[in-house]
């Protein structure tokens, strides 16, 4: 990609923008040439700025979270608009895919998410142990494990399972309290939260829904006996190597030392998105970031089993996170949010803000983010907005399979002059 250092050379440059690897045609949807159009002075840009490498991300970023961008939307602006060793932040980082891609390509990470499951999934994956070591403190786990018998949880797990799950939380706890937990902790701690449940043999659990929200226990009895089924046996240790294995697989030797590098380095942090007073003035190059939306997601709902395992109270978690049921609301909180990333971001620096296509397509916060930003100072570059056929059902943001035909990103980027 060409270097691009100011809004017109942004400009040029989505203009002229196709993905070489890309041969989709106009009769499946896909657009192959950049349109461009413009509203009360706003540029937008429409294309397929990244389909055709959906397929070549990390797959270090398999970990399930509810309102996750694919990693090629951070990838595009970070190599679009920094270099290396430039600092990438975002403010909602969620499961740490801005951080993860930035740490790939050899950026300074810096993190911050009100809910510190953010940081248990991230960290990580930024300092990536040798699976020897796993593999060795996994024995060592498994040779401290009491014979605990609990069922409070057997509507998702046979009972020799939810022993193992339990030890594994106990020992894990021990470890944080005495200040002993290290890398290989925090890689089984993130990868045991992701495998609690899920809609497969790969998981903890019986067969529930997707892994990335937890049901009720109440739901699950109902699922249960709907599907006719009991929780059979699974052995965690074996799970959690086998979901290792799958997070590295094409992970080369080049990246994970990039990773571990950034990981030495990144700060994260838990704090409101509208105070972050440990990052200083004018040192942020590039955020790249995808707020909550409307309160339309209840943390505390998906996450309770997540919470459980690590001793978070899911309900403060909740209160600290939920974001306004309505657009004012919303939007005085992003103006804050702007005017504080206007604080970090150094001259010169961008912020490529995603918000998507909510309430079935009819409200794009675009639309409404335009003013925030240039109200706390930025220059608007205009809107680039990702379009794509789909591959597999997302309600998630009111976009349907086979009923609007398109998924959408709509990312308004700016930059401080």
């Amino acid at each position: 990609m060409p270097e691009v250092s100011s809004v017109s050379e942004l400009h040029e440059y989505l203009k002229s923008c196709k993905d070489p690897d890309f041969h989709g045609s106009e009769e499946c949807g896909c657009v192959l040439k950049t349109v461009v159009s413009e509203s009360k002075g706003i540029k937008s840009f429409t294309n397929s700025f990244w389909t055709k490498k959906q397929r070549q991300a990390s797959s270090i970023h398999e970990i399930s979270y509810r309102a996750c961008f694919k990693p090629q939307l951070p990838r595009f602006f970070i190599e679009l608009l920094t270099d290396e060793n430039d600092i990438v932040y975002d403010p909602f980082t969620g499961r740490g895919t801005t951080a993860i891609e930035a740490g790939l390509l050899g950026r300074e990470v810096v993190s911050n998410d009100i809910n510190p499951l953010s940081g248990i999934l991230c960290r990580p994956r930024l300092l990536v142990p040798e699976y020897g070591d796993i593999e060795r403190r996994l024995s060592c786990i498994e040779s401290e494990r009491a014979d605990i018998k609990t069922h409070t949880l057997s509507m998702f797990y046979h009972p020799d399972t939810e022993a193992e799950i339990v030890s594994l939380r106990n020992y894990l706890e021990r470890r944080r309290a005495s200040g002993t937990e290290d890398i290989c902790d925090k890689w089984i701690r993130m990868v045991a939260t992701n495998r609690l449940t899920g809609h497969s043999p790969g998981f903890f659990s019986v067969y529930t829904l997707p892994p990335n929200q937890a049901v009720s226990k109440e739901r699950q009895v109902k699922i249960n006996a709907q599907r006719k089924q009991t929780p059979e046996y699974r052995n965690t240790t074996e799970l959690i190597l086998k979901k290792t294995r799958r997070l590295l697989k094409n992970v080369n030797e080049n990246e994970l030392k990039k990773l571990r590098k950034s990981g030495e380095n990144a700060v994260f942090l838990t704090n409101n998105a509208t105070k972050t007073s440990g990052i200083p003035d004018s040192s942020v190059s590039l955020t790249v970031t995808s707020p909550p939306f409307l309160d339309i997601v209840r943390y505390d709902n998906d996450n309770w089993l997540r919470c459980w395992f690590n001793s978070l109270d899911a309900e403060e978690i909740r209160k600290s996170i939920t974001m306004s049921p309505t657009l004012k609301g919303w939007c005085k909180v992003m103006g804050e949010v702007f005017n504080e990333l206007y604080r970090i971001t150094k001259p010169g620096g961008w912020v490529a803000f995603e918000v998507g296509e909510i309430r079935k397509g009819s409200l794009n916060l675009d639309e409404h983010v335009f003013p925030l930003g240039i109200n706390a100072g930025f220059e608007c570059a205009g809107t680039l907005i990702n379009e794509q056929n789909f591959t597999k059902t997302s309600n998630i943001w009111g976009i349907s399979n086979k009923k609007r035909g398109t998924n959408t990103n709509r990312v308004v980027i700016f930059q401080k002059n």
